[in-house]
This record gives structure tokens, sequence and C-alpha cells, in this order.
């Protein structure tokens, strides 16, 4: 059986975008399944820990880094995207109750795991998010990008209409804590955690250990 790296990955976050195309490499590179395990931002689950409107400097800081972190990487990166998965005031950081974008968006990424395509759904809505198109809610974008991740909008829209996915969305929150960490996107396997999307480097030194290294 493949090894299981559990990938805590959010919608909101510009370092899970970032982090998608090395987690796709992984798999090509490794007898590894990598799971998605879509959770809220930390704008929603713990404003506090980055969102503080008398310290701007965390915000401003992860604003700084992950343009300087794309433009290395050389993906295009927008961010705030347009429009942001989460209804927040920019100025004093306070989030609205209501999230119907993010929560939509969560939705889909746990049907899409369910269908064994999560990491795919992932890379081509946050490449649509992330990397500029604005509007990307309106017209056909959604649909086009959830159809290049190999899943069909409609369909997925109809499964996640009264579902469990916010339940199980609870419980990446659990797995996450219990694997010592908070952040996204953050790469679990054998219980070890790797925090960052730049510490995909250390965890294939670690496959390596295991031989987990495809032939």
């Amino acid at each position: 059986m493949s090894e299981v790296i559990d990938t805590y990955w959010s919608f909101r976050s510009p370092y899970s975008y970032l982090a998608t195309p090395d987690l796709l490499k992984l798999r090509e590179d490794y007898d590894v399944e990598v799971k998605l395990r879509v959770v809220l931002p930390l704008a929603v689950r713990n404003k506090a820990s980055v969102f503080d409107a008398s310290n701007r400097k965390p915000s401003l800081y992860i604003v700084r880094d992950s343009k300087r972190r794309s433009e290395f990487l050389g993906m295009d990166l927008v961010f705030p995207p347009s429009p942001d998965p989460v209804v927040q005031d920019y100025e004093t950081f306070e989030v609205a109750e209501e999230q119907p974008l993010l929560l939509r968006l969560c939705r889909l990424g746990v049907e899409a795991e369910r269908r064994g395509r999560g990491l795919e759904l992932a890379a081509a809505v946050s490449r649509l998010i992330m990397g500029g198109t604005r509007g990307w809610d309106e017209g056909d974008h959604l649909h086009r990008a959830v159809a290049s991740a190999g899943l069909d909008l409609d369909e997925l829209d109809s499964a996640i209409a009264g579902g469990d996915q916010l339940e199980e969305i609870e419980k990446n929150h659990e797995g996450l804590e219990a694997a010592g960490h908070w952040g996204v996107p953050t790469m679990v396997v054998r219980g070890e955690p790797f925090f960052g999307q730049d510490r995909i480097e250390t965890l294939r030194w670690r496959l390596d250990q295991y031989g987990l290294r495809r032939a």
C-alpha cells in the first residue's frame, strides 16, 4: 500500500496554492497517496493568531513573502484575490459571520477528495483564484477549473447540498491539532508534520529515508 501523506490545506492560503505543483510531483516521484484535508483558514478558525488590526506586521509579511515566493517559483499570484474567498474587512480585520464562497469551496474540496481528485481540484481552483482571475466566481470560470480536474461542478454542487462536509472539515481541524500544528499547508507522514510550502524538500528527504522513491 502507498504511504499516506495527510495534507492540511486552505483555499485562502497563498502558500497552500504555491505548494500544489510540488504536491502533485510527490505522487509522481514517490509511492505515496497525498490526501487533501481541507481546513478553514485562520481568519475564520483563529483570527487573532494572524489578523490583529493593532499589529499588522504578520499579515503584511505574509503578503510580501508569498508574492516573493511566487516570483521565485515562477507562479502567478494575486493576494488578496478578487473576490477574496473570505469576507473580511481589511482595515479592521473583522470577519463576517456568513462565508458563502469559502464554505462552498471547502465543501467542494471535501467532495473532490472523496472522489479521489482532491489534489487535482485544489490545484486547479487555487490557480484560478490565486493566479489572478478577477470574478473567478462568475460565469463559467469555476466550471472549467473543476472540469480540468476531471470533475463536474454541477454534480459536486448537488453532492454538497445538505451534506456532511463541514463535519469532515472539523475532523480535519482536529487532525491538524493532533499533528502538533495549526498552519497550512502542513503535510503529515507517520505522525511527523512538515509545515510550509518550503518544507516539501525536507519531506522528500524523509520519504527517501523511508525508501519510498519510485524506481
